[in-house]
This record gives structure tokens, sequence and C-alpha cells, in this order.
């Protein structure tokens, strides 16, 4: 049941890169300089970024989600803020979390 579920609940993205280079996408990025962006600020070759298995440890250890809950993993909000700050863009939600904690 966990292989189905982490293989169903990944087609959002998040198996792969494919969240972060479409989040970099809306900053105005092309497809092919997006991915390179990415790649660049995660630390890894842009044909990682397709890739569920590298992605999933890279994702790991810079905390930013996962398709199945791990052990002291952050969730939601958290992978949020930690995706904003390694892309180094703003995220409407981040900021408005922010602004109303006083943060």
């Amino acid at each position: 049941m966990a292989v189905t579920h982490e293989s169903c609940a990944g087609m959002g993205g998040i198996r792969s890169a494919g969240d972060l280079v479409f989040r970099m996408e809306l900053q105005g990025y092309k497809i092919n300089d997006a991915k390179k962006y990415v790649a660049e600020k995660l630390h890894c070759p842009v044909s990682y970024l397709a890739d569920c298995a590298e992605m999933k440890d890279l994702r790991e250890d810079l905390n930013i989600g996962t398709t199945q809950v791990r052990p002291d993993a952050g969730i939601g909000m958290q992978t949020k803020f930690r995706i904003a700050e390694i892309l180094d863009i703003p995220i409407n939600s981040v900021n408005k979390f922010k602004k109303e904690a006083g943060i």
C-alpha cells in the first residue's frame, strides 16, 4: 500500500523536482533556465531533477518535502519555508505567514 500511495502522491511533481521547476517558471523563467536554476540551487546536475531516486535522497537531505511523511521531516509550511529559502524566491503563503506571525 505504501508503494502505491507514494507513486500516486508523487504525481504532483514531488517525486522529482517538477514542483520546484514549476515555481521558477511562475517567476518568469523558461523551462530550461528554470531547470538550470533549480539544479544550481540544489547543487546537483540537471539530470537529477527527473530522477526519482536521486531527488528522494536530496529532498530528504534538504528537508523540502517527500511523498511519504518521514520521522523528523518537515511538512506543509515548513517545507515551503525551506523551498523559499533555498530557491531564493517569494512564496505568497510564506510571506503571509511571516507577516501575520510578525516575523
